[in-house]
């Protein structure tokens, strides 16, 4: 169980590198749009912040999922 979990981990620390070479890119495309009149760049915030939920909305359905599986095995 702990190999599988440290696998995981690895895994996803090797591809966090290429996620955060994104940034510059997404925040030149936005600059150069609204400086030419564009409206790119209005909801660009909303869809950061939907994106950054997701996470923890995850993880947090998936402890509930746990924790009524767990409290049903204790009931029994």
């Amino acid at each position: 169980m702990k190999n599988k979990v440290l696998l995981i981990i690895s895994i996803l620390f090797i591809f966090t590198n290429n996620a955060f070479s994104q940034c510059a890119m997404c925040k030149a495309v936005v600059e150069t749009n609204l400086e030419s009149g564009g409206s790119i760049g209005a909801g660009l915030n909303d869809g950061i912040l939907y994106l950054m939920a997701m996470p923890y909305l995850s993880v947090l359905i998936i402890g509930l999922f746990w924790y009524r599986l767990n409290k049903k095995e204790k009931v029994n």
